[in-house]
Parts: C-alpha cells; structure tokens; sequence
C-alpha cells in the first residue's frame, strides 16, 4: 500500500546570484540629456609652433601679408562637433495574476519580481553594452595573446605605459579583469592586494595595481576573448536618460499587477579621449 506524503512549500524563493553592477567606476554622467535625445560636443584643433621671425629680409613678400606674420603663417583652427545619440530604447511587461500571488504564499509579487527583472536582466544588459563600446571604441587594442601567470603582470603594465606614452592622467585608472585573469594575477608574486580599503572593497575593488583600483567583472558581461582593460572614467559617457518602472493594479487587461519598465541608456567613447582605454584579448 501506498502512501501520500505531504509536500510542504516553505514561504522562501531560491534567487539566482547575480554580480552587482561596477560600469560606474570606469564611466561617468558628465553630459545631460535633459530635454534633448542627440549632445554634440566640440573637438577643437591647434596649430604647430614656428619660429619667430624676429627680422624680415629684403625677400619679404608684401603679397602674402595676409597668411604671414613674425609669428609664422596664419591658420584658421579647425573646430567640428561629434554627436552623441541615444541609440538604446528598452523596455519589458510581464503580469501577475492575483491568485498567483495569493496561492504561492505571497512569492510571486509585484514588487520582488521588478527588483528580480531588474538585478538579473536590466543591469546585465546595460553592463555588458556598455563594456562592448568601450572594447570596441579602445584607443589602444593589444595584439591578442594568451594570458598566464608567468606574464599577466607584465601584460597590464604596458597598457599602464600605454595611457603613460599617450599622457592620460595617472590619477583614477581603472583595470577591469575577468575571475580567470584574476586567478592568474593572484599568483602572480609582484601582485599585492592587500592595499585596498573597506569603502573601496564596498564598490567591488579586489586590489590595487600600478596605482589603479582593480575590479573583477563576471565573463558573461564581457566580450569574448576578453583579457583585460585599463580604463580612465573620462573616456567613456554612460547616461540613462530615462529609468521608468511601474506596477499597475486594477487594469482591464488583467487580474493581478501588470509590472512595466523602460530605460533609455548609451555609451559613447569620447574621440579625443579613446587614447584613454587600453584593451588586451586573448587568443
């Protein structure tokens, strides 16, 4: 004979991990989109140094007075706008249904399902979006090789002398490594973690490396063949003009809380400033 076992549901949702977000350590918000979908910044030129004609000869052409000066020959400044354009409108609807909520106990909510969507798709997608531009836009791409303990030290720190050589400030470097290029940096003996401090460990830096702060960024919001990046956060514009999250109870379209959500976000690499991000894949 038989017999039924009872099965009991405790009140209690087995969630998923998922890395909080780190993009804002490497980007900034220094641009507004208020009231406006396209900002055009200005890209001024310059001219070369001469040398100063402090005495004119007797070859001195009076006809070319109006492009020569002791100071050399006149030139207009070259002076163009590069724009920067939302491009990433995105949204998603999904409905809870009254019962539902009320037979699972209360786990199937409203407001626990938007902070889910959110912690496990909204952030992904922005994160990985915007580390694709910054590897796609870097100034500095290394030919790709393969990283290994013996020779990933030394790897980030020619792109350290890179940002040196193209003269990005020293100052708020970011290195941006996967967990597998971590492990090879841990066992790495000139590599020192112990210098980073309990509000900067908060913000997820796990060491600090030629004077910049290192973060360990999951691999599935990376590109592939990703090794690693040094990033100054001047070089990369990352706004979110639009963060639109609702529930909606009560609708004609359903019996329960129809949750919506929208976000309009982008990255843009600044041109004069891509020089500002070194980026190393593997092969």
């Amino acid at each position: 004979m038989s017999i039924a076992l009872v099965k009991k549901y405790a009140p209690y949702t087995d969630e998923l991990f998922k890395a909080e977000s780190k993009i804002s350590l490497l980007t900034n918000t220094d641009f507004d989109w208020t009231g406006a979908h396209t900002v055009a910044v200005w890209k001024i030129g310059t001219v070369p140094m001469n040398d100063y004609s402090r005495n004119r000869g007797s070859d001195y052409d009076e006809e070319s007075v109006a492009t020569l000066s002791r100071y050399g020959k006149i030139i207009d400044l070259d002076a163009q706008t590069e724009e920067m354009m939302l491009t990433k409108d995105r949204s998603f609807i999904f409905n809870v249904d009254r019962l539902d909520e009320d037979e699972t106990a209360g786990q199937v909510a409203a407001a626990s399902a938007l902070a889910r969507e959110l912690r496990e798709v909204v952030v992904p997608e922005v994160d990985t979006y915007a580390y694709n531009v910054m590897v796609t836009k870097a100034g500095t791409k290394a030919t790709a090789a393969a990283l290994t303990k013996e020779n990933v030290y030394t790897s980030i720190l020619a792109g350290s002398e890179a940002l040196d050589a193209a003269e990005v400030p020293d100052t708020e470097r970011v290195l941006v490594v996967t967990p597998a290029a971590y492990t090879l940096l841990k066992q790495s003996t000139a590599f020192d973690s112990t210098d980073v401090g309990a509000e900067m460990k908060l913000k997820g830096v796990v060491g600090i490396l030629d004077g910049m702060a290192v973060i360990k960024v999951p691999a599935s919001r990376l590109p592939e063949n990703f090794g690693f990046m040094i990033a100054h956060p001047s070089a990369t514009v990352a706004p979110v003009k639009l963060e639109d999250y609702g529930t909606h109870n009560d609708t004609p379209l359903s019996s329960g809380t129809i949750v919506t959500g929208r976000i309009c976000y982008d990255a843009f690499v600044l041109d004069n400033k891509a020089k500002g991000i070194y980026y190393h894949p593997i092969a």
